[in-house]
């Protein structure tokens, strides 16, 4: 991972660059969360081709998806970018990433799900931190889908802590009651998908979170088989798994099946944390930053440096 390079705080009413670099967007989502965004006092700016439809299941040609997030980032006017969902195609964009237009204007970048990749490429190749967090069209929609606390406290350059209050719990205590480490991660079945492919991610050594949607707890022991073999749990220092919704199974079955994943791991392993894909409160966390889990009576993750420069 590159050296991080952290952009410049925003301010609690700074304009929001609003871009699609994935799937389409219902249009009434789309204005719940501009109307919610706005509530903040934020200034919401949609990209051109932010609302497109087509081809196909996505928000626009892979060109002007591009170009939308290029101009997202290059704009002297915003102070971040907030992705509209996730769904499927941002892949597409790891082709064609301006990275040094990126690096000369980092900006924090909201979004999870699909982005993971684009997430963790910039992350990786610029060390720009990465913003888990909540998407206008897929949680500022909703009445209760965001986690304030930890948004604000993001784009601020604040310190937070996250735990019970936000789901995380113990379910693998180790030796070592608190471990630090570089927070990482994103997507489990995103992660999944790079391996072997440039943009394939580096967890290795990092504190990793890792958080989906709709996956049986078979699917996730699968996934995690092959984060394992492909050495990529190498010198892991903890393991954080988000809220794991709609997977189908009792919650007792999907703890059983990720600790048999994960058997003979001597590290710390909690879960439940709402980030990402979840039933409420998005929980903002940043990629990149120094972090530390701590497994006493409850499980707590705190952000131990900001990912921006105030």
């Amino acid at each position: 991972m590159a050296r991080l390079t952290k952009p410049t705080a925003v301010a609690p009413d700074a304009a929001i660059a609003i871009v699609a670099p994935a799937s389409s967007a219902e249009p009434e989502r789309v204005e719940r969360g501009l109307a919610a965004l706005e509530a903040l006092g934020f200034t919401p700016k949609p990209g051109p081709n932010a609302l497109l439809r087509e081809p196909l299941y996505l928000a626009g040609t892979a060109a002007e998806r591009l170009t939308d997030l290029h101009a997202a980032f290059s704009d002297p006017d915003t102070g971040a970018v907030m992705a509209l969902r996730g769904g499927y195609g941002s892949n597409y964009l790891l082709f064609g990433l301006d990275l040094a237009m990126i690096a000369a204007h980092p900006k924090p970048f909201f979004a999870y799900s699909d982005l993971t990749g684009v997430q963790l490429h910039l992350l990786d190749q610029l060390g720009l931190p990465a913003f888990h967090g909540p998407m206008l069209a897929a949680d500022f929609c909703l009445p209760d889908g965001i986690h304030l606390d930890s948004f604000r406290a993001a784009l601020g350059g604040e310190p937070y802590t996250v735990g019970s209050a936000e789901g995380l719990r113990i379910l693998k205590p180790a030796a070592q009651k608190k471990v630090q480490g570089t927070l990482y991660g994103g997507c489990l079945s995103i992660l999944i998908s790079l391996l072997g492919t440039p943009w394939e991610p580096a967890t290795e050594n990092k504190l990793l979170f890792v958080e989906d949607v709709g996956v049986k707890p078979y699917q996730i022991d699968r996934m995690l088989w092959q984060l394992r073999a492909a050495g990529k749990l190498a010198g892991a220092s903890g393991i954080i798994f988000g809220e794991m919704i709609d997977n189908g199974a009792s919650p007792d079955l999907l703890d059983r099946a990720i600790l048999s994943a994960l058997d003979g791991l001597d590290i710390p392993i909690a879960i439940g944390l709402r980030s990402g894909h979840v039933s409420r409160q998005n929980v903002t966390l940043t990629f990149g930053v120094a972090a530390e889990l701590a497994l006493g009576d409850e499980a707590t993750l705190t952000l131990l440096e900001p990912a921006v420069t105030k």
